[in-house]
């Protein structure tokens, strides 16, 4: 099922605010320069420390650091929607899309 639009969703649409606003000409020096090869490297430190999180059992931590790949992803998705290539929606929804093909035996053919 579905999930309607609504307020569940307002964290997601204030991180991808803030992130917009960080890249945005009076925005933040350091995040206006990152490209998303530059973003890799960020991406796979905080997937390690999110992971290391995870497999402690420490949920604050796993809550901090899965925020912090969410912002990487979130930023890479930003930098290459003004560049024209895919947007952080784009990448939700082909992510669902390859789940929902990888999961014929709950939604069907």
């Amino acid at each position: 099922d579905e999930l309607p639009p609504g307020p569940h969703l307002a964290g997601l649409q204030h991180l991808l605010a803030t992130v917009a606003r960080l890249r945005a000409p009076n925005g933040c020096p350091w995040d206006q320069k990152q490209t998303t090869a530059s973003m890799a490297q960020h991406l796979v430190e905080e997937a390690f420390e999110a992971a290391d999180a995870l497999r402690r059992g420490d949920d604050a931590a796993s809550r901090e650091e899965l925020g912090d790949v969410l912002v990487n992803v979130c930023m890479i998705g930003q930098i290459a929607h003004e560049g024209g290539r895919f947007a952080t929606d784009d990448l939700a929804a082909a992510a669902a899309d390859k789940l929902i093909r990888r999961h014929p035996h709950v939604f069907g053919d």
